[in-house]
């Protein structure tokens, strides 16, 4: 498996062209435009927050394999033909990071609850497994369908974002409606501390060590 990045800033709204299955797998051919640009076969492009590799494409579309595993993760099994998608480039050491890094390793599905006009924004309330929320925090950052978005509020087992204008019109979030699936793609930072505080007898690593170092005292190492 490549292991590329993402900001989750969706560059383009693509098109679902084509779906052929072949057992548990699938091969998707995309129509788009920007994302082309540049790319070549080989190259990762995430489609819905999903890091998928380009094994053909032309003028006006690339095509993607989907494992087994893949399907199994995400909200692709509602795939069909029109279907519009978030694309992304994998992110190059010279972009600016819009976003928060993403790893396109979908964790797994939210289901939409609510979506409210607030103002000038969308609130959308997402729920997903009690798993995962352990690392959704308010404030924090959460990718949705490849979309850098940062947590307004959580429960035990939902949280809410809100959707601003710019967002909304550059992504095809806004064409979900409540009940459907998204992708979630949690913050991997979360996920590596929670490993290295499991480690910690053995490294030395303690939570007192790391509230030391949140309140500073990394300015004395």
């Amino acid at each position: 498996m490549k292991h590329n990045m993402f900001t989750g800033i969706v560059e383009e709204i693509g098109r679902i062209h084509h779906i052929s299955k072949a057992g548990r797998a699938e091969k998707l051919v995309i129509s788009c435009h920007r994302v082309l640009e540049g790319t070549k076969i080989g190259d990762s492009i995430a489609v819905n927050g999903t890091c998928l590799t380009v094994t053909a494409m032309d003028s006006r579309s690339f095509t993607a394999d989907v494992t087994p595993e893949t399907m199994r993760r995400t909200a692709f099994s509602l795939f069909r033909p029109d279907t519009p998608v978030n694309l992304e480039r994998a992110l190059r050491l010279s972009d600016r990071l819009g976003g928060h890094i993403m790893m396109g390793h979908v964790d797994g599905t939210g289901r939409i609850l609510s979506m409210e006009k607030d103002d000038n924004a969308v609130n959308i309330s997402i729920s997903i497994d009690r798993k995962w929320m352990r690392y959704i925090i308010e404030k924090g950052s959460v990718a949705v369908d490849g979309i850098s978005l940062t947590v307004a509020e959580r429960t035990d087992q939902s949280f809410s974002i809100a959707l601003i204008p710019h967002t909304g019109s550059e992504t095809a979030l806004l064409w979900k409606h409540p009940g459907d699936l998204v992708n979630i793609e949690c913050d991997y930072l979360g996920k590596y501390v929670e490993q290295l505080l499991k480690e910690g007898p053995k490294e030395g690593l303690t939570m007192g060590m790391l509230e030391t170092l949140g309140h500073g005292g990394h300015y004395g190492l």
